[in-house]
This record gives C-alpha cells, structure tokens and sequence, in this order.
C-alpha cells in the first residue's frame, strides 16, 4: 500500500515540475537570443544638454560615420514624435536612413564619396511631438521643412552647430516662446519661415542685419517698434504682417531699393506718415500696409514705382489727394485705398482693373463716408512731425564719408613738400632781409651744422613753424592768405571741413544681394 502511495506521488511531482521547467528553459533561451553578448555590444556618444550613450544593436551597420549619427538623430525624433497620423516615421526603422520617409540624402559637400542626409521635408504631415536636441547631429542638412505640422515647445538650441542649414520651414506648427535667436548664428542660411506660430516678445535688431533672402515672421505674437536698421536687410521677401508692430514706419525702408520685391505688413499698429523714401524701391510689386494707423496723404514718390502690381493702403487714416501718377503706374492691376479719409482722386484711378476706393470722402463716389465724418477728421490737418520718426538711418550715410575721407589724400602730396622746403625757406634770401640772426647761424653751422638749425626755429622763431604747417592749405588758395599767417590759419581749416559734409547725398548705400531663386513660399500670408 505504501508502495502505491510513493509512486502516486511521484507522479503527481514530476507532473507538475515538467511544465515550469520546461517554461523556464524556453525563457532562458528567449533572452540569450534577444539579448547580444556584453562584448558584441556597442556604444555611441552624441549631444542632448550632456553627453549621454545609446546602445546600438550590433546587428545594425551603416556605410558611414554621418550615417550612423543621423540614425541616432533621427531615432531620437522619433521618440519625442507623439502623434504621425500619416505614418510618415512608420518606415523609420534600420540602418538604411536614406530611404525614411522625409529625409533627403545626397554626396557630402566635403567628401563626395560619402552619402550624408542633407534634408529633411516633412511638409503637411500633421505630425505632432517636438523638437529634440539631437537634430543638432545632422550636421549636413542644407534644408529643413517642418510646414503644417503640430509640433510644439522651442526651436532646439543645437541647431546653431548647422553651418549648413539654408532654408529653415517651420511655419504653421505650435511653436512658442521668444523668438529663436539661434538662427542668428546659422551662417548659410537664407530662407526663414517662421509664420503662423505662438512666437512672442521683441525680434533682434540683428535679424535685419543678416545676410537673408527672405523673412516671414507674420502671424505670431511678436510686439515691438520696427528698428531703423530695417533697411539694411537685403531680402527680396519681406512679411511681418499679424503681428503687435508699432511706431513709426522706418525711413531705411528706401535703402532696400536694389533688393525688395514684396513687403508685407498688414494688421499691426503702425502709426506715423509714409515715408517718401519708398518712393526709391523701383524692384517693388507688392506693397501692403492695409488695417494700420497710416496718417498723412499718399506721398507723390509713390508715382515712382514703376514694377508695382499690388498696392493696398487700406484700412489707415490717409486723406489729401490719390496722386494721378500712382494710379498711372504701368504694371498697377491692383489699388486699394478703401476706409480712409480721402477727399480727391485721379479718373484715371477710374480705369484701372480692380481698385477699391469705398467709405472715403470722395465726391460723387458710391458707399463714401458722412459729410459729418469727413469734415470732423479733415478740419485737424496731419502734421507728421509729430510722430518723432527717425531720420533717414544715420549709421548708412556715415559709412560712406570714411571712405571718402581718403579723398585727403590731396593735402598729404602737399604735405611732403613742406617738409622739403622749410629748410631752403631758411637759406633763401627772405629771411635774410627780415632778420639778420639768421646769417650768424650761417656761420656756426660747420662745428655743429646739424645743432644749430634746429636751434633757431624754435627760439627764434616760434611763429614761423606754425606757417610752415600751415602752407599746405595756401598751396590751394592763393598768396593773400600766407599775408596774414596769424589769422588765416583757422579760416583755411574752415574751408576744408565743409568740403567732406557735402558728401552725404548718398544716404542709401548700395545692397548688395543674393542672385539666386529662393522657394517661393506657401501662397497665404
């Protein structure tokens, strides 16, 4: 009986023991085959605020070094990706980067047997996530579209390592904060697109002042009074509209004249007079400064915009006369002069394709304000003045006199030949009849003939040095000045510092600009 008992034990032990032993075997030998050995494992190093490592599967090998840091670039991106409802980074997988969905290989600039990733183009992919550090590892992108996408947080401050980088695209996403100043130091960057975006606070002044082709910062929260510096940008594309601008309307707008083809700066709170010197932009077509606080009348240089197509004022408080010149303009399709306080207008405004001249004071014209209105606003004339704007950018008309300033030049060939001639001036007989001492010199000079003359000019002598530094500007006028050395010396120096002030009628250096066809931008502003 008791054997009988034993052996059902038994049974029931090895029963129950089979199946764990077997599970446990089966997990064992699941986990030394997803799990490479120690020694076939590697590491690499990359940038994300510290130095971190990131194991890389041994099974994985890439034809390049670059090829091996966009992977980890990219597979960083694709953990901070929170939604892809077009599975765009579905295929982002493996070692073969160049064929993800959005990245763009070709020849490395610097080693052309090497393939790099050299652009990303995520265009209209609704992807939502933000923007890792470790995108500041593709090095060798020259362009990076992100338009329409969901993408939120800040502009990774890594991005200043792409030295690269010629078009940045990140426009209609969720982006926020203050302005992105790492593109300040993106030395081949030329198109920035930074619209429809949650950006807020002041742009730098050195945005202006970088070497761009076209700047789209419209529709976001930027608040600041536009700088002076703002004709200094060469950029053929110009759009700051929709946003908190104020103050006046800069002059140095006149000084993009070789450049600017299209400015935009619709719904903000410009408020002071157009400025004449718009009238110099002769490569503008389109010029829009509808729904401001615009005062004054519609400047006559406007006439000069001989490229215009699009002009669109709309919206201020302009009044006076619309210049028959303007309306005449070759190219002109479209004018809008609408919701303002204008009381004249040319019939030839009459003729053209599409004009908009409604809710102004304009006699005899449909839809135009009241009479009350007209003659309440009209009855206070626009002194504008006393928007205290800027005068034309002083930092550009003075560059130009240092380079004029080595029209000096002329005095210094004058001023060799005082130095040649004081000494025959000495030993001719002038100074003979007026002074006899200068004889006795005569005679000492063979002891110590080199002592002696310098001796005599300043002890006897002390005015005659200053005419002999003066002598140059005689030279130019004539002999009656050197009649009376004491008084003329300030009235020649008079003479010539006017000269240079002459200068400043060139107060709008030439730009020089890119000649290269930048991406034509998404069609809305």
């Amino acid at each position: 009986m008791k054997k009988k008992i034993c052996n059902v034990l038994a049974f029931f032990i090895t029963c129950t023991l089979i199946p764990f032993t077997a599970a446990a075997q089966q997990n064992s030998a699941s986990s030394h085959a997803t799990t490479p050995p120690p020694d076939k494992q590697r590491q690499l190093f990359y940038y994300s605020g510290e130095f971190e490592s990131v194991p890389l599967p041994s099974l994985l090998t890439f034809d390049n070094s670059r090829l091996m840091t966009a992977y980890v670039a990219l597979q960083a991106w694709k953990k901070a990706i929170v939604s892809d409802p077009l599975n765009l980074t579905s295929n982002w997988v493996g070692c073969n980067v160049c064929n993800y969905t959005g990245v763009i290989c070709t020849q490395a600039l610097d080693d052309p047997t090497i393939q790099t990733v050299a652009g990303i183009d995520l265009n209209h992919g609704d992807i939502a996530g933000y923007l890792p550090e470790e995108l500041g590892l593709l090095t060798d992108i020259a362009l990076f579209h992100l338009n329409s996408n969901r993408f939120c947080g800040r502009v990774p401050r890594s991005f200043k390592k792409l030295k690269l980088l010629f078009e940045l695209d990140l426009s209609n996403n969720r982006f926020a904060g203050k302005f992105p100043h790492v593109v300040l130091h993106l030395p081949s960057l030329k198109f920035l697109d930074l619209r429809f975006n949650e950006f807020e606070g002041k742009v730098p002044k050195a945005l202006f002042d970088k070497d761009l082709d076209a700047i789209l910062i419209n529709n976001n929260r930027f608040a600041f009074e536009l700088p002076d510096n703002l004709g200094s940008s060469p950029v053929s594309l110009l759009v700051l509209a929709n946003n908190r601008f104020h103050g006046c309307l800069p002059r140095s707008l006149g000084n993009m004249s070789n450049t600017l083809n299209e400015l935009i700066l619709t719904n903000n709170g410009l408020h002071s007079c157009l400025p004449e010197q718009i009238g110099f932009l002769k490569n503008l077509t389109v010029f829009d400064v509808s729904y401001n606080k615009l005062m004054g009348e519609l400047p006559g240089s406007f006439g000069e915009l001989e490229s215009l197509e699009q002009l669109n004022v709309a919206h201020n408080m302009l009044s006076g006369t619309v210049p028959e010149s303007v309306c005449s303009l070759p190219n002109l399709q479209n004018f809008s002069f609408n919701y303002n306080f204008f009381h004249g207008e040319s019939p030839v405004c009459l003729d053209l394709e599409e004009f908009d001249d409604r809710r102004n004071c304009l006699r005899d014209r449909p839809v135009q304000r009241s009479r009350l209105q007209c003659k309440m606003f009209l009855s206070r004339p626009v002194d504008c003045s006393v928007f205290k704007c800027q005068p034309v950018i002083p930092p550009k008309p003075i560059l130009p006199p240092p380079r004029r300033l080595p029209s000096p030049p002329p005095p210094p060939p004058p001023s060799p030949r005082p130095e040649l001639p004081p000494p025959p001036p000495l030993n001719s007989p002038p100074p003979p009849p007026l002074h006899s001492p200068p004889p006795p010199p005569l005679k000492s000079p063979p002891p110590p003939v080199l002592h002696s003359p310098p001796p005599p000019p300043p002890k006897h002598s002390p005015p005659p040095p200053l005419p002999i530094y003066s002598t140059p500007p005689p030279p130019a006028p004539s002999p009656p000045p050197c009649l009376h050395l004491p008084p003329p010396p300030p009235p020649p120096f008079q003479p010539s510092v006017p000269l240079p002030s002459p200068i400043d009628y060139g107060p709008l250096p030439p730009i020089i600009g890119i000649d290269y066809a930048s991406p034509p931008p998404p069609p809305f502003y």
